[in-house]
């Protein structure tokens, strides 16, 4: 603690007229800074400096014999076995303090985890030169490290050891499988119980399955399941079983002439329905799909694809679409008369493209003149005049100029046309907004078929 000083105050007290002087004291301790005179020649300015477990190494600028004096530089190290923690270099200060601290810690590794079937005694517990030493229980070997040294570091020797025992496990596994197909699939649903493992040493087994889970639905063919299982040791044993998918199959079905078929799973695999289809121009006669039999033999007859027949004697409108309905596209052609030459050219531009409207399932209407000598004609067929005069109204169709209006297969209007249409440029509309998936595959398929 700074020393005290006791500072004596004296006040004077002038009276008027009568010359006295009045002396009053009295003392005040205050306290002050105090500020040491710097003295590098005295060799205890700081306190000696000791580090336990350790060592301390020191420089003055006044020599060896002055380890203490103002400005002297000390190097701080611990003994084998200790951490050093706070400064590692520290310096006498002015204020005869150093300017910093430091102790020497005892390290220590980690505690060792246990070992299954084994254990482990230390000489020195966890402390830093502590060996422990691994035994296994009887029945298991060591593999690894027999024993390990904490090292100043604080970290161990080699590696943890295991305790494994030289036995495998035994398996075995379910039976082989056979299942036919399920209806209209090309798998089979299998399910089996997952087999149980011993050990003479192990409660708890890894079992690991190789191949596709039971309750899953398993290919055609023989399908090889296998079980692996490990104990902790990693000793293996393992099993397998066939898991055999047979698919029931009916005899190829042919395509009908002027016709193609579409058939859903594999095609003639037991349940797989197959649907007959006519090209443009033709309509089917007889049963619609077929399906094949856990029999292995197909459900009716087969179907046949024969020439589209239109009546056009029928007295409406209607009863004409009606026939078309869902079966052909409609290109209703009108024109003043049979001499229009729009009409002619278009004309012309149809005939020649007779083979793709057929392939994309159209067929042309021709409306000519006007009453009581007006014509309506499906190629060499005539309409009746009723029929003639329902399709204008519905379509609102001009008898004063050419035109052409063109319906998609539920009979709705389309497009229409003013002047004569190019094939190409009718196909190409009627390619991209009129055809399903499957009938541009059929269109693919028989492009070539025109030229």
């Amino acid at each position: 603690m700074p020393p005290r000083r006791t500072l004596t105050l004296f006040i004077l007290f002038f009276t008027a007229g009568s010359g006295t002087i009045v002396y009053e004291s009295y003392n005040e301790f205050a306290e002050e800074e105090h500020t040491p005179q710097l003295d590098y020649k005295d060799p205890y300015w700081c306190h000696s400096v000791g580090l336990t477990n350790g060592e301390v190494t020191c420089h003055s600028p006044r020599g060896g014999a002055y380890r203490s004096t103002l400005g002297t530089r000390c190097q701080m190290s611990c003994d084998r076995g200790y951490r050093l923690v706070g400064k590692s270099s520290i310096h006498c200060l002015a204020n005869r303090r150093w300017s910093g601290t430091a102790y020497c810690r005892k390290m220590r590794c980690h505690v060792l985890p246990l070992i299954p079937h084994g254990r482990y005694t230390c000489t020195q517990g966890f402390m830093v030169d502590s060996r422990c030493d691994f035994t296994c229980d009887p029945g298991y070997r060591i593999e690894g490290e027999h024993s390990r040294t904490c090292q100043h570091r604080g970290s161990w020797t080699g590696a943890q050891p295991v305790c494994s025992d030289t036995e495998p496990p035994k398996i075995k596994c379910p039976p082989s499988r056979f299942k036919f197909a399920d209806p209209g699939q090309l798998t089979a649903r299998v399910t089996w119980d997952p087999p149980k493992a011993k050990d003479t040493a192990d409660k708890s087994l890894d079992i690991i399955l190789v191949g596709q889970e039971p309750g899953t639905d398993f290919k055609e063919g023989a399908n090889i399941i296998q079980y692996k299982v490990y104990d902790q040791a990693r000793n293996k044993a393992a099993c397998k079983f066939i898991v055999r998918v047979e698919v029931k199959r009916c005899p190829e079905l042919s395509a009908p002439m002027h016709g193609f078929l579409t058939c859903s799973s594999d095609g003639n695999n037991y349940g797989a329905t197959c649907e007959y289809h006519c090209d443009g121009g033709y309509e089917l006669r007889g049963v619609s799909s077929r399906v094949c039999q856990f029999s292995r033999n197909w459900d009716g007859n087969s179907a046949e694809c024969v020439s589209m027949e239109i009546k056009s004697d029928v007295k409406s409108a209607p009863a004409l679409l009606d026939q078309f309905y869902e079966k052909r596209r409609l290109l209703i052609m009108s024109a003043p008369n049979i001499s229009d030459p729009d009409y002619q050219l278009q004309n012309i531009m149809i005939q020649k493209a007779d083979c793709g409207l057929d392939l994309r399932h159209v067929t042309v209407i021709e409306l000519l003149g006007s009453p009581p000598r007006e014509t309506g004609r499906i190629k060499e067929s005539l309409l009746n005049s009723e029929v003639i005069e329902g399709l204008r109204q519905v379509f609102r169709i001009s008898r004063s100029y050419f035109s052409m209006v063109l319906l998609d297969k539920l009979g709705l209007d389309r497009e229409r046309f003013i002047t004569p249409m190019a094939s190409d440029e009718l196909f190409s509309y009627i390619d991209a907004f009129l055809l399903d998936e499957e009938e541009r595959e059929r269109l693919e398929l028989h492009r070539d078929f025109c030229d």
